[in-house]
C-alpha cells in the first residue's frame, strides 16, 4: 500500500467538514491566511481541457468567490466555530465548486481579467511533465482526493468523508485512484506537487499575439465609430476579444515565435541533433499556417509552456495536408491540417530531449494506408529501406526530396502467427562525411514521431574488456537482428528511442543438440526507462524467457545478468538450462531443482517443471539473483 507524503500538518477532519456556516469575520481570515492553498487545490481539481490560462484565473475566482452565494458565512464578527473549523468549511466549498465548476467560471465570464497577457505556472522538468500528464488522465474525484491528502495532509478516512459531503459518488473508488496515481508516478509526486510547475500563484506572464491585438483594437474603434454614428456594431467590453470577420485566427503568444537555425549550423557544431535542424519545407515563410501551429501547442491546453520559443523543422504540404514540425528544446511536436477542412487539426508531441546523430536523424511527418513518409536529418546522405528478416538482401534506395522529404514506406507486414512476421522494414541511412566518417545505422518506425535507433552487442570474448553497443547496419548486426525483428512490433507506441540486442552467453546445449545464445533485447524510452526481454535462442527457434520492465540491466548501469529456463532435448529429456554474464564466476539453482556449476552457464536434468530460483556468483562474492520464466520480476 502506498503512504502519501504530507506537508506536515496534521489531519484535521476526521470528521465530516462543519455544516453550520463560520462567522464573516473567521472565514475572510482563514481565506486570508490559507489563500495560495486554497488556491493550489482548486487548480489541481479543476479540467485541465480549461487551458492554463483560464485554469490559473478560474483557481482564484472559486478561492476568491467561495464567501458568496447561498450558505455563505453570517454575520458578525470573532472566530466562531474556530479558524480550523472556518478553514475547513471555505475548503469544502472550493473543492464542491473545482469538481463541477459554476457555467460563469468555465465560460470565462467569472474569471480575473488579465489583458492583452496569458498566465501560465512555471514550466517543470521531464517528471512534472509526465504528472501532469497522468493527472490530466485522472477523473476530477481522483485529482481532489490527491490534493487534499498533498496540500492538507488528510488521511484517506478524512478524504472519503470531505468527498462525500460535497456529493462524490463514489469517494472510496476516488481516494484508492489517488493512491494508485501516486504509486504509479513515484515517490517524490507530493513533492512535485507542492513545486512552483504546480502553483497558480507563482506565474509567468506572456503577451497575447501582438499582432492581432492590433487588428482587433481596430476593429474595435471602428466598431466604437459605427456605434456613435447610429450603427449597431456590438463591441465585447468584458475584456475578452473582439470578434473578426473571417476564419478564425488562433492568438499564440507573440514572444513564442519560432527560432530558424541557419542552414549549414549542422555542418559546423558539436551538438548534431535537431537543436541543428534547419526550418525546410514549401511552406516555411507561411506565417499564418505557422501561428496556428504555435498556438495549439502553447495556447489553451494543458501543455507545458517554455519561456524560449521552439524551433521551425519543417512546414509544408505533406499528401494534401499542411504540416509544421516543431522542436521544442524537450520534445518534437507535429501539427496536421488536414486536407478539405472537414477534420480538425490534429496535434501530436513526443520526448526528443537527449537525441543525438541517430535518434534525431529522421521524423514521422504523415502515415496513412500502410505507409509512412519521413523527413530526414539535414546531415543524412544516402538513404535506404530493407527487411530486417533478410540480411543478406541489399537495402533498396529510398527517394529523397530537396527539402529532406521521404516517398513512402511500407510498414511493417501482419504477424504469420504466433512470434512470426511477414517482414519488418527499416530505414538503413548513412550520415554526411563532413560531420562523420562511415557511418551507417538503422532506424524502425515503431509509432511515435521519431523512429527507434537499432544496435546491438555482440558476445563476449574471455578476457576482453566488456563490449559496447554498435551499429546494426553491418552485416553480423543485421544477421542477429533477423532473429530478434518480429518481437519489435511488441514494443509499438511505448515511447522506445533504441533497442539494444545483447548475446549476453553461449552454451552448448546437452546431448549434441548444437549451441543456444541467450539474448538480452534492452528498449530504452525516452523517458529513462527500460524493458527488458530475455530471449534463449536454440537452433531453429526462440523461446521467450522473461520480460521486465523499470529496469537498469542489459544496459551500462546493469552489466550483470543471469537468467533460465527449462528445455526438452530432442529425444524428450527435460534439461535446466541457465547462463549469466562475463563476470559470473558460479550458477546455484534450488527450488524444484538443485544444482550448481562453475563458471557462467548450467545445464542440469531436471525431472519437473515446477518453480525454481537462480544465483548466480559474481568475483567479490556478492550474489546475483537470476531470472526466470516463474520468477520474472516485474514483468508483463
Amino acid at each position: 500500500m502506498h503512504v502519501f507524503q504530507t506537508n506536515g500538518t496534521s489531519d484535521r477532519t476526521a470528521r465530516i467538514p462543519a455544516q453550520r456556516s463560520p462567522s464573516r469575520d473567521a472565514a475572510e481570515a482563514a481565506l486570508v491566511e490559507h489563500y495560495p492553498a486554497l488556491v493550489r487545490l482548486a487548480h489541481l481539481i479543476l479540467p485541465p481541457a480549461l487551458g492554463r490560462h483560464r485554469r490559473v484565473l478560474a483557481a482564484h475566482a472559486l478561492v476568491q468567490r467561495s464567501l458568496a452565494g447561498r450558505g455563505g458565512p453570517h454575520a458578525g464578527g470573532g472566530a466562531a466555530g474556530g479558524e480550523d473549523s472556518a478553514h475547513d468549511w471555505i475548503r469544502e466549498r472550493v473543492v464542491r465548486g473545482a469538481l463541477r465548476p459554476p457555467l460563469a467560471v468555465s465560460i470565462g465570464v467569472a474569471l480575473p481579467r488579465a489583458l492583452g497577457l496569458r498566465v501560465f505556472p512555471r514550466a517543470g522538468g521531464t517528471d512534472e511533465l509526465a504528472l501532469d500528464r497522468a493527472l490530466a488522465a485522472a477523473d476530477p474525484a481522483t485529482r481532489a482526493a490527491l490534493a487534499l491528502t498533498t496540500f492538507d495532509g488528510l488521511a484517506p478516512p478524512s478524504v472519503v468523508a470531505l468527498l462525500r459531503a460535497v456529493g462524490v459518488a463514489d469517494p472510496e473508488r476516488a481516494s484508492s485512484g489517488a493512491e494508485r496515481l501516486a504509486a504509479s508516478c513515484g515517490p517524490g509526486t507530493a513533492g512535485l506537487l507542492r513545486g512552483p510547475e504546480f502553483d497558480p500563484c507563482t506565474v509567468h506572464l506572456r503577451p497575447t499575439d501582438l499582432l492581432g491585438r492590433r487588428r482587433r483594437v481596430r476593429f474595435a474603434a471602428l466598431a466604437g465609430t459605427l456605434v456613435l454614428l447610429g450603427g449597431s456594431a456590438v463591441v465585447a467590453l468584458d475584456g475578452s476579444p473582439a470578434p473578426t470577420p473571417g476564419p478564425v485566427v488562433s492568438t499564440a503568444p507573440a514572444g513564442v515565435a519560432p527560432v530558424r537555425v541557419p542552414a549549414e549550423r549542422w555542418a559546423d557544431t558539436s551538438r548534431v541533433d535537431f537543436t541543428a535542424w534547419p526550418a525546410r519545407g514549401d511552406r516555411a515563410a507561411d506565417r499564418d499556417l505557422i501561428r496556428r501551429a504555435v498556438a495549439a501547442w502553447t495556447g489553451d491546453s494543458p501543455r507545458t509552456a517554455r519561456s524560449e520559443p521552439p524551433s521551425l523543422l519543417y512546414a509544408g504540404d505533406v499528401d494534401g495536408a499542411k504540416v509544421v514540425v516543431l522542436y521544442t528544446g524537450r520534445a518534437l511536436v507535429r501539427y496536421t491540417e488536414p486536407a478539405g477542412g472537414d477534420t480538425r487539426p490534429a496535434l501530436v508531441e513526443t520526448r526528443a530531449d537527449d537525441s543525438d546523430v541517430t535518434t534525431a536523424a529522421a521524423v514521422v511527418l504523415a502515415r496513412a494506408g500502410g505507409r509512412t513518409r519521413y523527413l530526414l536529418a539535414p546531415w543524412i546522405a544516402e538513404a535506404g529501406v530493407r527487411d530486417l528478416r533478410d540480411p543478406r538482401s541489399a537495402a533498396r534506395p529510398l527517394p529523397v526530396a530537396a527539402d529532406g522529404v521521404t516517398d513512402r514506406v511500407s510498414d511493417a507486414a501482419p504477424p504469420t502467427g504466433p512470434g512470426g512476421c511477414a517482414g519488418v522494414p527499416a530505414l538503413q541511412l548513412r550520415s554526411s562525411t563532413r560531420i562523420v566518417e562511415d557511418h551507417a545505422f538503422l532506424l524502425v518506425d515503431l509509432g511515435g514521431l521519431s523512429p527507434v535507433h537499432l544496435t546491438w552487442t555482440s558476445l563476449p570474448v574471455p578476457g576482453d574488456p566488456a563490449r559496447r553497443p554498435r551499429e546494426a547496419a553491418g552485416p553480423l548486426g543485421l544477421a542477429a537482428w533477423s532473429h530478434s525483428a518480429c518481437s519489435l512490433p511488441l514494443l509499438r507506441d511505448s515511447g522506445v528511442r533504441a533497442v539494444n540486442r545483447w548475446e549476453f552467453a553461449a552454451q552448448t546445449l546437452p546431448e549434441r543438440a548444437g549451441r543456444a545464445l541467450w539474448i538480452c533485447t534492452r528498449a530504452d524510452t525516452w523517458e529513462g526507462r527500460g524493458r527488458v526481454d530475455v530471449t534463449l535462442e536454440l537452433p531453429g527457434r526462440a523461446v521467450p524467457v522473461t520480460t521486465v520492465r523499470d529496469t537498469a540491466a542489459c544496459g551500462r548501469f546493469g552489466q550483470d545478468v543471469l537468467a533460465g529456463a527449462f528445455w526438452s532435448a530432442p529425444h524428450g529429456t527435460r534439461y535446466l538450462l541457465a547462463a549469466g554474464s562475463r563476470r559470473i564466476v558460479g550458477v546455484s539453482a534450488d527450488g524444484a531443482v538443485e544444482a550448481g556449476a562453475r563458471g557462467p552457464v548450467l545445464a542440469v536434468r531436471a525431472a519437473t517443471s515446477a518453480p525454481f530460483r537462480l544465483s548466480g556468483r559474481l568475483p567479490d562474492g556478492s550474489s546475483l539473483p537470476g531470472w526466470t520464466t516463474r520468477s520474472a520480476r516485474g514483468s508483463g
